[in-house]
């Protein structure tokens, strides 16, 4: 099987190489005809000739680089910028300062207790050991705890008490509150599937249907849906935010895709699942925030901007646009146009000044008035003397960027406002493997489920709190007073 694989990639490869070499043929063979065909009619001169047929070269490489070539921001270097690089001699154990240690002690057998040499009997070396560690596993297992609440009475037969028993998601539930915040973080943070976590339950002898297992993760959002609007809250609170949206899928719903759309603060991130991408929705995450958002280019925050600009439908906010896009866009263009790269290595010094104030967070705005400020007006120029045709990969960078310029530059009078809306994009990184590994949800109460705690829990994970610790004192507190609020933050302050 293995071999017929392999032979298969290689045919696939030289037929690949024989559609290359034949794509090559028939563009000099339209590069000669179409020359011939503007000489004849004197219709188009030469020169703008060549670049539509450099347009159509451009996409054919940018398609055979999407197809054959590994995902990367990263430039290539040129050879005489590659730095030596010094062998990899391994990082060593690592340290586990988390794991209990437990001793295992080895001794000799009794035929082993004799010396080679004389033969005399070896005795035990008090204390003497040759120690070495090893990682071991503790199988995963499931029981029965049986709660027995001791019952009183008074001798006068007129009072009876019983002891407290275990909180409860659900009164007289069977399951404990540990083991569905387990189920949760299994689905949301590890990103197993219900139908996958019955079956490895199963395997160490718990028998559980994937409802089952649905009822109780909807039983906890209930206790926690006060922290979850607590939270939206508090990221609206901040002065500056970023948003983003990705896809989402509601299965069975007959739309092709909904839309998963967050909100971020530098310690809070909330999710809401939409079926549609409108300003409408955008409204809906944003409510009254009135300070400034970061975004990538996408209409519907500027629609919604515009729109409460010029009416009293909820407070005006201010955009910020991200350079990461704007980079991203150059680099896609860099291999099939050279007058890219000094775009991007003007944006790369954009980065080194946010870096230099990263060390020293008191000078930023300094800095940026000082160096950034420079480095944009040295961009805009670089951008103005670029000639390219619109429809191509760099005519479409130099379009992006100059119509998001004002929104690109309001981070130089504004210290607040980051140069990237990179943390947006990487808080959406567990929604996006959570996506692709369950596909979405079942129901629209299901979309509302994953966006609970799917804030909850990177939210956590910026305060850098652990998301099962903090998903059990937030229930704990929930369970004992109903409606409290514990967001991840609290945590740190406590």
């Amino acid at each position: 099987m293995w071999i017929e694989a392999e032979g298969d990639i290689e045919r696939l490869r030289q037929v690949a190489l024989l559609l290359q070499n034949e794509n090559s043929r028939l563009f000099r063979r339209l590069e000669d005809l179409a020359a011939e065909l503007a000489r004849l009619k004197g219709e188009q001169p030469a020169e703008q000739l060549a670049l539509e047929i450099a347009l159509l070269k451009e996409k054919l490489q940018a398609r055979e680089r999407e197809l054959f070539s590994p995902s990367s921001e990263k430039r290539t270097t040129e050879p005489g910028d590659e730095q030596e690089k010094k062998p990899q001699t391994g990082h060593g154990p690592r340290h586990q300062p988390e794991l209990p240690i437990v001793d295992a002690v080895h001794i000799l057998d009794e035929a082993d207790k004799v010396c080679p040499k004389c033969g005399g009997e070896l005795e035990e070396w008090a204390g003497q050991f040759e120690q070495s560690d090893e990682i071991d596993v503790v199988e995963r297992s499931y029981r029965v705890v049986r709660h027995k609440r001791q019952k009183y009475r008074c001798q006068c037969g007129e009072c009876i008490d019983t002891a407290l028993g275990p909180d409860k998601l659900i009164p007289g539930g069977r399951y404990s509150v540990d083991f569905v915040i387990s189920v949760a973080i299994g689905k949301y943070t590890d990103h197993l599937p219900l139908a996958r976590q019955s079956r490895m339950m199963a395997r160490d002898g718990l028998l559980i249907d994937t409802q089952t297992l649905w009822d109780q993760i909807f039983a906890l959002t209930r206790h926690l849906e006060p922290t979850y609007e607590a939270l939206h809250d508090l990221v609206l609170q901040a002065p500056v935010i970023g948003a983003d949206e990705t896809t989402w899928r509601l299965l069975g719903s007959g739309s092709k895709s909904w839309w998963a759309w967050s909100v971020c603060s530098p310690d809070a991130v909330v999710y809401q699942i939409s079926p549609t991408r409108s300003a409408k929705d955008a409204g809906r995450i944003l409510r009254d925030f009135s300070g400034v958002v970061v975004a990538d280019g996408y209409s519907a925050y500027r629609t919604l901007r515009d729109r409460r600009a010029a009416s009293r439908d909820g407070p005006p906010f201010e955009l910020a646009a991200c350079w990461a896009h704007v980079r991203r866009k150059f680099l896609e263009a860099e291999p099939d146009h050279p007058e890219a790269t000094p775009v991007l290595e003007l944006i790369g010094d954009l980065y080194g000044v946010e870096a230099e104030g990263r060390e020293a967070p008191s000078r930023l705005a300094v800095l940026r008035g000082e160096k950034s400020r420079e480095l944009v007006d040295q961009l805009r120029n670089a951008l103005l003397a670029i000639r390219a045709l619109p429809r191509s990969s760099l005519g479409t960078a130099v379009s992006y960027t100059f119509e998001l310029w004002p929104a690109l530059t309001r981070f130089l009078d504004d210290s607040r406002i980051p140069l990237d809306n990179n943390q947006t994009e990487r808080a959406l990184r567990g929604v996006v493997i959570g996506r692709k590994n369950h596909y979405g949800s079942r129901s629209l109460r299901g979309t509302k489920v994953a966006a609970l705690f799917y804030s909850l829990i990177e939210s956590a994970k910026l305060c850098r709190v652990e998301p099962r610790a903090y998903l059990r004192e937030a229930t704990r507190r929930a369970i004992a007073q109903p409606g409290a609020v514990t967001v991840p933050r609290a945590l740190l302050e406590a």
